[in-house]
């Protein structure tokens, strides 16, 4: 009796082992999914960071002429 049983456990451990693995391998991928995606929001961050400084600039320059063609005008 005490053989079937343990068999029965067994078995049943097992398959709870195999659906950690699953839940586990799920996961692994998902992490290594959102580091990608981190590592390219990271980039997209950066590059929006610097045209937004690009885009100051230019502004600001053309704030400056729009205010030379203002003290020209009568």
């Amino acid at each position: 009796m005490t053989i079937i049983n343990f068999l029965n456990y067994s078995g049943r451990m097992d398959a709870d082992l195999k659906a950690l693995e699953e839940k586990l391998s799920g996961l692994i991928s998902l992490c290594s999914d959102l580091r990608r995606e981190n590592a390219q929001l990271r980039l997209d961050l950066n590059a929006t960071q610097n045209n937004a400084v690009l885009l100051k600039a230019n502004m600001a320059q053309a704030s400056e002429r729009i205010e030379a063609l203002m003290e020209r005008l009568p």
